[in-house]
């Protein structure tokens, strides 16, 4: 049996849908497993990945997991892992922790608890895949109120590039590393077919929605104060730090996608048109 976390997530979702098709035991993993909808026969399972209580009626008859990089605990979960039976973890990870791995490490909180999954994970007896994707094309998601609302999307580095990644595609390679032998215990960096910065993925969301976007160039400070709400100030302190490193620059690009899935890559455009109605709908 395959045990998939975060249960909610859109890459879940699709990886669900995918492994359903194959006729593949499932169980999928959730803080509030009554608001999931899986295909028919699929189980549902209350698992928070804080709270080491829930992990062994999630982990019972379990083979296989794919794994939200949640450092919460962590430790715990591998063990318990490796005590049901489980023999390999697919880790959801993110390309950050590469920046902590080089020869002049970044402080980076956000790769930091990314690595330190990685690493319980590794320094366990299961075989263990990491894919590490660069940023989520459905980051621009946080565009969508201000568009809806016709306020003007607050950038504080409109020049910085991204390599945005569809979440079909995400899927699809967790589905490949789940069920090809022969990517078990690989290391796989996975990025968008291009380098886009925030301002080109605005004016492609404007194209594809047919709507003007407007922009605000804003301070660090201006936007950390703007999304205190929800964004700690230490994640905010780290994606600034990245897009900072960013600005000007274009990310590098792999062709991990297609080498697991056998197509390239989804351009920003096709996450936009496939997302279109949630920057128009009212």
């Amino acid at each position: 049996m395959i045990l998939i976390t975060g249960g909610r997530g859109a890459v879940a979702t699709h990886l669900v849908a995918l492994l359903h098709a194959d006729g593949a035991p499932l169980r999928v993993g959730s803080t509030r497993p009554d608001g999931l909808a899986p295909p028919p026969g699929v189980e549902t399972v209350a698992l928070d990945l804080t709270d080491p209580a829930t992990f062994p009626a999630a982990l019972a008859e379990v083979t296989s997991v794919f794994l939200y990089a949640t450092p919460d605990h962590v430790t715990e979960f591998a063990a318990e892992a490796h005590r049901a039976g489980v023999t390999h973890v697919v880790v959801l990870s993110s390309s950050g922790v590469l920046g902590l791995l080089g020869p002049e490490p970044k402080d980076d909180a956000l790769a930091a608890s990314h690595l330190a999954v990685e690493r319980a994970l590794l320094d366990s007896p299961i075989t263990t895949t990491l894919l590490r994707p660069g940023s989520f094309a459905s980051n621009a998601a946080s565009w969508a109120r201000p568009v809806k609302a016709g306020r003007p999307i607050s950038l504080p580095f409109p020049g910085a590039h991204t390599d945005p990644l569809h979440e079909k595609d995400l899927a699809e390679a967790a589905h490949a590393v789940l069920t090809d032998p022969r990517h078990r215990g690989g290391r796989f960096t996975l990025t968008g077919p291009e380098s886009l910065t925030f301002a080109e993925q605005i004016d492609r969301l404007a194209a594809v929605t047919g709507r003007a976007i407007a922009t605000r160039h804003v301070g660090a400070r201006e936007w950390k104060e703007e999304t205190a709400e929800y964004l700690p100030p230490v994640h905010a302190d780290a994606l600034l730090a990245w897009w900072e490193s960013a600005d000007g620059r274009p990310a590098p690009l792999t062709r991990t996608v297609e080498e697991l899935t056998g197509h390239p890559a989804r351009p920003f455009t096709t996450w936009a048109t496939d997302h279109a109605a949630d920057f128009t709908a009212p």
